[in-house]
């Protein structure tokens, strides 16, 4: 059994395979944290729980005269709000009489086989062979009548626990709720540090790793969106915890709208983790009978470093996230229209950009922006998903079909969520974006934002893109969205609920999906913001890849695929070689280069295949053939960060390993060169120890406990921004 309570005790018990956490009902009905890490064999290690008698730290009236009870040091579950624990709350309601007072005890549990379900969210399922068992447990403020289930699902073999949190307003008067955390959990001591992934568009998700100070530290995002600024993964681990060694704790919020990671160190060394939707411009009116649920959070503990913290997350995101049924099926390797020819572009120039893909071996042709409406910039046209016949004289249907005639796959872009002032959409329903009333708007990229918290937009949005699926033989969307949003202002809310816009409009969104994307199984949809401002769990759940970065240069890309592996797939992540000087940054590297750069995730192109050299279409074509032959490794292997481009300055190098440990393929750049360097070794991990390898073109084999001790030399003749594979074979 996955979960157990002990009566007795009033302890719950929740385990995977090689994990532990446990939880206790204490004798005044709060439910306190006992325990989560390595898994034990112990039922009630309530000695854990130690009280004294602490200056300024009240005792609640239940405890009498007992002074070394206090809520405002003792680790829990789930939070009280104003009732003496001054750490960062799990929970703000402000009741009817304008107490802003929540004391959630104990009032019940249930454990039952399967997993909750969280409504209008997406969230992890159970996939065939899975055991998953379920814990609820039942906190409810007896004045108010408020109740907050705290949900618990353990994926016992897959090492993985989720968590929501539901609100339900079971008394006689309606709440103002101002917070409600996916989960909160308490560590007796604060000896940690703490990794985010931070950022901006265009630089995403790098590596921030700083010990844990006294005070709050938090990331989030205020933006609409989950953000190119911060992502909704972090991690807490020993401060000597490294790739194969160490505590680490990770949190992975399913969420794609503002969001709030916290970190607080208290005034006993004591750490507190909050994880939910951002307070920030948030309130949700409940009435009584209605509920309000928290997005789900994953949870993953390793005492054994970030890989096997990575190996987990990878896993359960690939088999248990991703709904499209591409997520088991081979992806192919696309050509995108953007930087080959921006909104510059008719008929004749997409088939001849196509024709010569054809010839490098590329899978599916993809149209990009610029093909619909009054659309020759990024200054009008959005919402106005009609083909511009002065550009595609035989419309999608017509270039659709020339280019299956030419073998390929057809895709286009798409930017739903978006209108322009220039368009007719807008014209006839001006109403229909974030705006406040008597205000001026603020535009990005000169766009405006449609209020995904109506349902007749989301209707109108559904028909649209439904429409334009049934229009041609499509079979992949780019889903984009480029702009962060703001006024946010909607119109069929009153004046008094316009707090509950922000997360309204993350329900619609997923709504939508679910009416389109679920729907059009045949069709791979790509997830985009800008790159990589929406980069998170419950994307994947819809969309089986998402742009990791609108950044293609490959160096920097070292950086940014870096930080993104920690909590998310190779498979989740589309990367595109691109032409030099690149776009963003004006540097230059190998084609060779770009090309194991962007096998470290989905391959493709973004480029204008009709001026490239032979030489550079022959090497093309190599990188597409050894990136077919090789997918399943790269895609479903587990994966090794063997460098850190912020650690390591002469090169970055990764690994994939099959699960059957009898295939490895090695990647590594060179990023900085000196004249009469040193000889580097690389030292490879996750093969057979025992086992004998052959390096592919190399002569000899090896034992995997040689390479992984001795490693393997990098070549000494390689120059900057050079890169090399080594692709290995048990023998």
């Amino acid at each position: 059994m996955a979960i157990r309570y002990n009566a007795d005790s009033r302890t719950f018990i929740l385990g995977t395979r090689d994990s532990s956490y446990l939880m206790k009902v204490s004798r005044f009905g709060n439910l306190l944290h006992l325990y989560y890490g390595d898994k034990i064999p112990d039922e009630n290690p309530d000695y854990l729980l130690k009280g004294y008698d602490r200056g300024f730290s009240p005792n609640p009236n239940e405890a009498g005269g007992d002074r070394t009870f206090s809520l405002d040091y003792l680790p829990q579950e789930y939070s009280t709000d104003g009732k003496g624990d001054y750490r960062i709350p799990s929970i703000e309601v402000v009741n009817k009489d304008g107490s802003q007072i929540f004391s959630g005890k104990y009032a019940g549990h249930e454990i039952y086989k399967g997993k909750y379900k969280v409504e209008g969210m997406p969230s992890l399922r159970v996939a065939s062979g899975d055991s998953v068992e379920t814990l609820e447990v039942r906190l409810k403020d007896r004045e108010s009548g408020v109740t907050v289930i705290l949900c618990y699902s353990v994926f016992e073999e897959k090492n993985i626990i989720t968590r929501t949190a539901c609100l339900v307003n079971e008394g006689k008067e309606e709440i103002q709720l101002k917070k409600l955390m996916s989960m909160t959990m308490d560590f007796r001591d604060s000896d940690y540090d703490l990794i985010t992934f931070d950022g901006r568009h265009t630089m995403e998700r790098e590596f921030t790793r700083s010990p844990i100070q006294y005070g709050i530290h938090s990331i989030g995002s205020g933006r609409g969106t989950s953000s190119h600024q911060h992502n909704p993964f972090m991690i807490v681990c020993d401060r000597e915890a490294g790739e194969d060694h160490g505590r680490c704790y990770g949190y992975s919020l399913v969420y794609s709208g503002n969001f709030v990671m916290e970190a607080e160190k208290d005034q006993f060394k004591q750490l507190r983790v909050n994880a939910g939707i951002h307070p920030g411009h948030f309130t949700f009116l409940i009435k009584p009978g209605e509920k309000f649920q928290a997005p789900e959070i994953v949870l993953a503990y390793s005492g054994s470093g970030f890989s096997r913290l990575s190996h987990l997350y990878h896993d359960i995101y690939r088999q248990n996230m991703c709904r499209s049924p591409f997520a088991k099926k081979a992806r192919p390797v696309l050509i995108n229209s953007w930087e080959a020819a921006y909104f510059d572009f008719d008929d004749e120039k997409l088939i001849s950009i196509a024709k010569e893909a054809v010839d490098m071996g590329v899978d599916l042709f993809v149209l990009d922006d610029g093909w619909f409406g009054k659309r020759d910039d990024d200054n009008s046209g959005l919402g106005d998903w009609k083909v511009n016949r002065r550009k595609l004289k035989n419309g999608i249907s017509g270039l659709s079909e020339e280019i299956h005639r030419l073998g390929l796959m057809f895709g286009i872009w798409i930017e739903p969520e978006m209108v322009s002032e220039d368009s007719d959409l807008y014209r006839e329903h001006p109403d229909w974006c974030l705006k406040a009333p008597g205000r001026p708007m603020t535009r990005g990229r000169n766009q405006l934002v449609l209020d995904l918290s109506r349902w007749d937009v989301c209707d109108y949005l559904i028909a649209a893109i439904n429409g334009i699926l049934s229009e041609a033989q499509i079979e992949y969307v780019k889903w984009d969205m480029n702009r962060s949003i703001t006024d946010v202002w909607s119109g069929l809310l009153p004046a008094d609920r316009q707090r509950e816009v922000s997360h309204r409009y993350v329900l619609g969104l997923y709504y939508v999906m679910d009416e389109v994307i679920l729907k059009h199984p045949e069709v791979i949809f790509c997830g985009c913001s800008g790159g990589g401002g929406r980069y998170d769990a419950a994307m994947l759940y819809y969309q089986p890849q998402i742009w990791c970065s609108d950044n293609t240069d490959a160096k920097n890309r070292l950086k940014i695929q870096y930080g993104t592996s920690f909590g998310y797939p190779v498979s989740m992540l589309e990367s595109h070689v691109s032409v030099c000087p690149n776009h963003q940054t004006g540097r230059t590297t190998p084609m060779s280069t770009r090309g194991i750069v962007a096998m470290d995730g989905i391959l493709g192109y973004e480029l204008d295949s009709t001026k490239l050299s032979a030489e550079e279409k022959k090497i093309c074509r190599d990188q597409i053939r050894f990136y077919k032959k090789n997918y399943r490794l790269i895609a479903e292997g587990d994966y090794y960060r063997l460098t850190s481009p912020y650690e390591n300055k002469n090169f970055t190098a990764w690994q994939h390993v099959s699960k059957d440990r009898k295939k490895s393929l090695v990647s590594l750049v060179l990023t900085d060169r000196e004249s009469n360097d040193a000889q580097y070794y690389l030292k490879l991990k996750g093969l057979e120890r025992e086992a004998m390898y052959r390096i592919e073109g190399q002569k000899g084999r090896y034992s995997g406990a040689l390479l992984m001790n001795a490693g393997i030399p990098v070549p000494f003749e390689l120059n900057e921004y050079e890169g090399v594979q080594f692709l290995l074979k048990m023998v």
